[in-house]
């Protein structure tokens, strides 16, 4: 029968005491003055070993799950899915699991899927919020739960979070755009009180504005919630309405797969009739002929900073720093423009 391998087999292995791999694999070796070089050789003898701790008896002990609850608002989205893979791999890297729900956009399921996180009992959360959702992240913070917001926050909240340049990001897609020649420039967004989105209208609207092309008329504002074939439909008049329009700004990837098929359906070829960019990549957009330009978020960053922040969190406790951060996004010139 094989034996199971414990945390004494890893200490002998790796030649250091039975208390230098506990505090390691608890993820307390720097708190506790354990230098780089050793943690890192622990956690390589642990894998060689194939090593796994007892998740069960590591929480009774410490009343830590090793776990951390993601929440964000669509799993199966290009981006959100691209995330949560950087932040998995970046979590498993400090040996803890993560626990993904979506939220679909919904404040009733997100705070449901807290309540459930808070009673599996995880160590920390990394939350994309939902547009009434500041309450619960309130409701957080006054528990005392690490919790780090990603992709959007609240202005006023004192709570770390990492995110697009927003504003930065629409101003450059934007600029690009004019240096192209392009004058009649429409903008495709949400109504909502998501930062993000608003972020993203004011640096398009300050660009045009700068440039004395600003018209409110080409910019349309849909309900978040409304169907696919209704965003469609929705695109389909405003493009038929506002002729003129020689490029269009998306605010979101999943706005511009609506967007192909409205141009399609009125016959406008990209980028004869109309230029395009989107915020966010997606698979079809490189495969897309022609390609599609996109204003790309720093996943792999903001994935990473993420991590490390509730990491820092849950080490340090309440002597912890609150950082707010925001990252540049990279403009992908492709065929579109």
């Amino acid at each position: 029968m094989k034996k199971n391998i414990t945390i004494k087999d890893i200490a002998k292995a790796a030649n250091v005491s039975v208390t230098t791999v506990s505090f390691v694999l608890n993820n307390k070796g720097e708190k506790m003055g354990i230098s780089k070089e050793v943690i890192k050789k622990v956690f390589k003898v642990s894998e060689e070993m194939k090593f796994k701790l007892n998740m069960i008896a590591s929480s009774l002990r410490t009343g830590k799950t090793r776990s951390i609850g993601l929440i964000v608002e669509d799993i199966s989205n290009h981006f959100f899915s691209d995330l949560a893979k950087v932040i998995e791999r970046e979590a498993i890297d400090s040996n803890y699991r993560v626990f993904y729900c979506s939220t679909g956009g919904s404040d009733e399921r997100a705070i449901e899927l807290v309540d459930s996180l808070l009673q599996a009992n995880v160590d920390g959360f990394i939350i994309t919020p939902t547009e009434n959702m500041k309450g619960t992240i309130d409701r957080l913070l006054e528990l005392q739960c690490p919790v780090v917001l990603v992709d959007r926050y609240f202005e006023g909240q004192d709570v770390s979070h990492v995110v697009l340049d927003n504003f930065e990001g629409a101003e450059k897609a934007t600029r690009f755009l004019l240096e192209k020649g392009f004058k009649k420039i429409a903008f495709v967004t949400n109504y909502s009180q998501l930062i993000q989105m608003d972020l993203r209208k004011q640096g398009y609207a300050h660009t045009l504005k700068e440039a004395g092309l600003y018209d409110e008329s080409r910019v349309l504002d849909m309900d978040y919630q409304i169907t696919e074939d209704k965003r469609i439909e929705k695109i389909s008049e405003f493009l038929s309405q506002n002729t003129d329009i020689d490029a269009i700004l998306f605010g979101a990837n999943y706005l511009l797969l609506a967007g192909l098929q409205s141009l399609r359906k009125l016959g406008l070829k990209i980028p004869v009739d109309k230029a395009v960019i989107s915020f966010d990549d997606h698979d079809s957009f490189r495969l897309n002929s022609p390609s599609i330009t996109v204003l790309a978020q720093p996943i792999e960053e903001m994935g990473k900073k993420t991590v490390k922040l509730l990491m820092k969190q849950m080490t340090d406790g309440s002597d912890y720093k609150i950082i707010k951060e925001k990252k540049k996004g990279s403009l992908t010139i492709r065929e579109s423009v």
